[in-house]
C-alpha cells in the first residue's frame, strides 16, 4: 500500500509539474484566435478589424506569438499591417481557412495591396488560401474599358526574415504575392492559381530585395509565374512548375536612366508547360545604366513552350515611348545549362541583345530543344558567348 500510494503522489506532482510547465509556455508563447476578436466565418462580414486587432496583440507582445485563423471563409478589405511599431520579431500566422477579398473590384482596386506587410520582422505565414476574386477586374480591362490597376493580393515592403510556407493564391486582382525591399524571404510550397487570360497576375514578384529563396512550388497565371525587377539580387529559384503563364522573366528594365541591377540570380529543376516563355531576360529599349548578371538557368524542362530561351533586349510595346532607342542594360555572364524539351516556334532560343551594349558572357551547356520532332533554329544579334556539350539548335554565339 506504501508504494501504491508513493507512485499516486508521483504521478500527480508530474501531472502538476506538467500543467505549470504548459501554463506558463502558453503565456511566454501566446495564441490569438481572430474569431476572439470578432471574425466571422461566413465569407460576409467584414473581420477587417478583427485581424488587424489580432496583430496588434502579436506585436504587443515581446514573446513569440501566434495569430490563428480557424476553418472558415473571412470577408477582408484592405488591411495594412505595420511593423514600425510592433516589438515582436516572431509572429506567426497560422491559417486554416480562407480569406476573401470583396467582390466589387473598386473596394480594394485602388490601394495597390490588399493584404499589405510594411516594416515588420520574422512574419511566418503558414497554410491557408487568399482568394483575390479578380474576375471581374480582369473582366473590365480586358473590354478596354477605364479599370483600376487592381490590388496585389499579398504584399511585402522593406521586411526582414519573411517565411511563406503552405500558402495558396487564387484570382488575385494583379500580383498574387510582391517581395518589395525585403532581405531574406523564403517562400515554400506556394500554389499560385489564376487563368491564362488574366491580365498582369504575376504570381511572384521580387525587386529591390535581396536573399530570396522560392522552392518547390507551382504558379499557374495570366502573367509571369515568377518576375525578377530591378535591384533583385542573391535570389534562388528550385524545383518549380509554371504554366499556364509567362514564365520566368527578369525584367522588364531599364524604364529610368538610373536604374539598380540585377545579380546572382539561379534558376535551377524548373518546367514550364505551355508558357509564352521559359527563361527570358527583357529590357526596354531605353538609355539605362543598370545591368543584368551571374545568372544561371540550370535542370530546366520546355514543355510545348512559345520562346524557351530569350533574351529580349527591343522591349517597346506598341512602339511607345521607346522606339529607335537601344538599351543601357549591360547583359553579361548568363549561363544555361541542361535544358531540354519541346519549342512551339521554330526558334528556340534567341538573344536579340542592345547593339548599344552588346551581351557578354552567354554560355550554352547541353540545351536541346525541338520543334515538332523537328531541328529548332537559334537567332542571335549583338550577343557574344561560347557553346560545350550537345546545343540545339546550333549555337548562333
Amino acid at each position: 500500500m506504501a508504494i501504491s500510494r508513493m507512485f499516486q503522489i508521483l504521478i500527480l506532482s508530474l501531472f502538476y509539474y506538467y500543467s505549470s510547465y504548459i501554463s506558463v509556455l502558453a503565456a511566454n508563447n501566446p495564441t490569438y484566435n481572430v474569431q476572439s476578436y470578432g471574425a466571422k466565418s461566413n465569407g460576409k462580414s467584414d473581420c477587417t478589424n478583427a485581424f488587424l486587432s489580432a496583430w496588434g496583440a502579436a506585436c504587443a507582445s515581446t514573446a513569440p506569438a501566434t495569430i490563428y485563423v480557424p476553418p472558415g471563409r473571412y470577408l477582408l478589405r484592405n488591411a495594412y499591417f505595420s511593423g514600425s511599431l510592433c516589438k515582436n520579431t516572431a509572429i506567426t500566422i497560422r491559417i486554416d481557412g480562407t480569406l476573401v477579398a470583396p467582390s466589387d473590384y473598386n473596394a480594394i482596386g485602388k490601394n495597390g495591396s490588399w493584404l499589405k506587410f510594411e516594416r515588420v520582422t520574422g512574419v511566418s505565414i503558414y497554410g491557408g488560401t487568399l482568394d483575390g476574386q479578380g474576375a471581374n477586374l480582369w473582366a473590365c480591362k480586358n473590354s478596354g474599358k477605364n479599370c483600376p490597376k487592381g490590388a496585389t493580393s499579398l504584399a511585402f515592403y522593406n521586411s526582414n526574415n519573411i517565411r511563406i510556407n503552405g500558402l495558396v493564391s487564387v484570382n488575385s486582382q494583379m500580383f498574387h504575392i510582391l517581395v518589395d525591399g525585403c532581405r531574406n524571404a523564403n517562400l515554400v510550397n506556394v500554389r499560385v492559381s489564376a487563368p491564362g487570360n488574366s491580365p498582369n497576375t504575376d504570381g511572384i514578384h521580387v525587386q529591390q530585395s535581396s536573399g530570396v529563396t522560392i522552392m518547390n512550388s507551382h504558379v499557374a497565371t495570366g502573367d509571369d509565374c515568377v518576375s525578377i525587377g530591378p535591384g533583385a539580387s542573391n535570389l534562388w529559384i528550385e524545383n518549380l512548375a509554371c504554366g499556364p503563364g509567362h514564365g520566368i522573366s527578369i525584367g522588364s528594365l531599364g524604364w529610368d536612366m538610373k536604374e539598380a541591377g540585377v545579380q546572382n540570380v539561379t534558376v535551377k529543376t524548373a518546367t514550364f508547360s505551355g508558357t509564352e516563355n521559359g527563361v527570358r531576360v527583357k529590357t526596354w529599349a531605353r538609355p539605362s545604366n543598370g545591368f543584368v548578371r551571374d545568372v544561371l538557368f540550370q535542370h530546366l524542362v520546355m514543355v510545348n513552350v512559345q520562346n524557351p530561351v530569350i533574351i529580349d533586349q527591343n522591349y517597346c510595346p506598341n512602339h511607345q515611348n521607346c522606339p529607335h532607342q537601344g538599351s543601357g542594360v549591360k547583359i553579361s555572364n548568363v549561363r544555361y545549362e541542361d535544358i531540354h524539351g519541346t519549342s512551339a516556334t521554330q526558334v528556340a532560343v534567341k538573344f536579340d541583345c542592345s547593339e548599344m551594349r552588346p551581351c557578354s558572357g552567354i554560355r550554352l551547356d547541353e540545351v536541346n530543344l525541338t520543334f515538332r520532332d523537328k531541328p529548332a533554329t537559334a537567332s542571335c544579334a549583338n550577343a557574344g558567348g561560347t557553346a560545350d556539350g550537345v546545343v540545339k539548335p546550333s549555337s548562333c554565339l
